[in-house]
């Protein structure tokens, strides 16, 4: 349902404040994700006991998940946001604080559990506020809101290894970037969808979609969910292990671990920036498939090759990963009426990969080193393309001549 003036200007303001959310989301996770070969150095953590440490963030995610979308409605996407970003912010002071002054893992676990419990809250409401934006304007802008979040990673990243370089403590830089979340949310917020104008959109498909069958029991949404697990494997990997792969791996001081860590970050926000064209042009299965082959050659690349292909590879790896997760999120709202249940069962679904992938690669790490754990990647993204299928765009009528 697109709207027309005066309230496409409303809604095109609430698109670039969704921008900037989604910007602040992704500074918010990198800055932590910038610092974990630090804090397993300081921490003293061999990689299976790192695995099960940023297990603790995963399990908040999946705490968080499931009644995410319940909270969006009840209390507004605003309030949700809002109340996501803050326990967002206080579990990272509190890991900082867990890392640098008391030195304790326990304690580090409990802040990761925060930040993980509000990612959730604050990532499934702000894609739904995200798709509510998509459907008033008529237009795709779903993997635009994700580049921005891939883009503020970048920024992040690059801020954690310049950070890194000069031994700035981890709880200082924590506290930095906290305090951006803040006073960005703050500004951002205010030009959120208003609740009148989004439960007009929205209302209606939540009152039907409560009659029907659970969005659990359709096969075509477990699948795609199968395609975002895949995909949030791919990418989350290269979020928890790559700086540490290049670090103990190939031999590299922690600043630039980062830097091939920021390397993957920035092609993958170049990809999400561009892959919209191609979507539009092959369709969501071709690019997929595409995209994962290209996941499955950069990860070989940052094992196999010296540090100069490592740095190609992070790269080609970034690209291969840009698509997956936004083009499983905008399959699931395929369906206006169904899109909040199909995308709350998505993304949890997309999150059980955050649950495995630390321990499973921590697990691998103890026995193969690190970096060749990384092959599991490979692996993931070669069996996804049997389901690929089911993100393929739904058939349009057909205007018939008259």
């Amino acid at each position: 349902m697109a709207v027309g003036p005066p309230e496409r200007g409303r809604v095109v303001a609430a698109r670039n404040a969704d921008f900037v959310v989604f910007t602040l989301a992704g500074i918010e996770f990198a800055a932590w994700a910038s610092r974990i070969a630090d804090a397993k150095a300081e921490l003293h953590l061999t990689p299976g006991e790192l695995g099960l440490t940023l297990l603790a963030a995963s399990l908040g995610s999946m705490v968080s998940l499931p009644s995410a979308g319940r909270i969006a409605h009840r209390f507004g996407v605003v309030r949700a946001i809002a109340a996501g970003m803050a326990a967002a912010v206080l579990g990272s002071l509190l890991l900082g604080a867990g890392v640098d002054v008391w030195h304790s893992r326990p304690v580090v676990g409990l802040g990761l559990f925060c930040l993980g419990t509000g990612v959730g809250v604050w990532d499934v409401s702000m894609n739904l506020e995200g798709a509510t934006v998509e459907r008033l304007l008529g237009q795709s802008v779903m993997p635009r809101f994700h580049a921005f979040f891939s883009g503020g990673t970048v920024l992040s990243a690059l801020a954690g290894a310049a950070m890194s370089w000069a031994h700035v403590s981890i709880l200082a830089h924590l506290a930095g970037a906290g305090v951006v979340v803040a006073a960005g949310g703050w500004w951002s917020l205010r030009a959120f969808l208003p609740r009148a104008v989004d439960d007009e959109d929205g209302g209606r498909g939540q009152s039907a979609g409560a009659r029907e069958r659970s969005a659990w029991l359709e096969p075509r949404t477990l699948l795609i969910g199968v395609v975002t697990l895949v995909a949030a494997f791919t990418e989350g990997t290269a979020n928890d292990w790559l700086a540490v792969a290049f670090v103990e791996g190939h031999d590299l001081p922690s600043w630039a671990g980062v830097l091939g860590f920021a390397t993957f970050l920035s092609a993958m926000t170049l990809g999400r920036v561009l892959g919209t064209g191609a979507l539009d042009r092959f369709g969501r299965v071709p690019v997929l498939r595409v995209c994962f082959a290209l996941a499955v050659a950069g990860s070989i690349l940052v094992v196999v090759g010296p540090v100069w292909a490592a740095y190609v590879g992070a790269c080609v790896w970034g690209i291969g990963v840009a698509l997956g997760f936004p083009v499983g999120i905008s399959a699931s709202a395929d369906d206006p009426r169904r899109a909040p249940a199909r995308m709350s069962v998505v993304a949890t679904i997309g999150y059980l990969a955050f649950i495995a992938g630390p321990p499973v690669l921590g697990f691998l790490g103890d026995h193969v080193g690190v970096l060749h754990a990384l092959l599991a990647v490979g692996t993931m993204a070669v069996l996804v393309q049997l389901v690929l299928p089911a993100v393929r765009e739904p058939q349009r009528p057909v205007a018939r001549a008259g």
